[in-house]
């Protein structure tokens, strides 16, 4: 475990916070509608990181499947 490693975690912990402020900036966590396509966006913004100011805005769309009656 060299200086590398941590400096890499330091990277990674900055781009994802950067994520984390892109989606709330988006009101992705404002409202109470929990789904799987909100999740999924969510977890894509938050991945993107910084790339969400150079205009990249990840969605994602997924319907489940309805139970029998």
């Amino acid at each position: 475990m060299g200086r590398g490693s941590s400096i890499g975690g330091v990277i990674i912990a900055i781009w994802l916070i950067i994520g984390v402020i892109a989606a709330g900036q988006r009101g992705y966590f404002d409202s109470d509608d929990a789904n799987c396509a909100k999740a999924g966006t969510i977890v894509v913004t938050i991945i993107a990181g910084p790339l969400n100011y150079l205009g990249v805005n990840p969605k994602i769309n997924c319907e489940l499947p309805q139970p029998s009656k």
